[in-house]
């Protein structure tokens, strides 16, 4: 089994060895077994916190290099027109603390992804959004504190009351 225990830069050229396709559930996580798209046994040992993203590279403690890619899973793309629609929209999905891929197609029509979720989809439609659910890659935005593209760990001490109840799984 190979360990892969470094994350490497993705300005850095190397040879890639092997790629893995995780759906994003799986690639919030430091810890996992997995088999690569070639067949190989592979562990993750990496540090908690920042999130796998599509296109990410991982090293072996024996030197191979593996690139992440992100798996197609089952998604609502909401479509919208672009400017304070696809704000509204954005905002009033981040607002209930839902992870958000964000992006525009090669025709030229901008959407919202998320995982598919009934009172979300009904509040998109209601903001003017058409939707689509298929499958797709879903590599959400990383977040407003993320360092250098990667995503923030959620363990920082919180200096306010949560009167409601959600989930810190960004």
């Amino acid at each position: 089994m190979l360990e892969l225990t470094q994350r490497i830069d993705g300005h850095i050229q190397a040879d890639v060895h092997d790629t893995l396709t995780l759906a994003y559930e799986l690639r919030i996580r430091g810890r996992l077994r997995a088999v690569t798209d070639g067949g190989l046994e592979v562990g993750l040992f990496l540090d908690r916190g920042p999130v796998l993203r599509h296109g990410d590279l991982l090293r072996a403690s024996s030197g191979e290099v593996i690139r992440i890619c992100a798996a197609d899973e089952p998604v609502t793309t909401a479509y919208i027109d672009n400017g304070l629609p696809l704000a509204r929209l954005c905002y009033h999905l981040g607002n209930r603390h839902v992870s958000l891929a964000i992006g525009v197609d090669a025709d030229g029509r901008h959407w919202v992804r998320f995982p598919p979720d009934h009172v979300l989809e009904e509040l998109a439609v209601l903001l003017g959004a058409t939707l689509s659910n298929h499958q797709a890659p879903f590599d959400p935005e990383s977040g407003a504190y993320a360092h250098a593209g990667r995503e923030h760990s959620h363990s920082h001490a919180h200096e306010h009351s949560h009167a409601d109840e959600h989930d810190h799984a960004h």
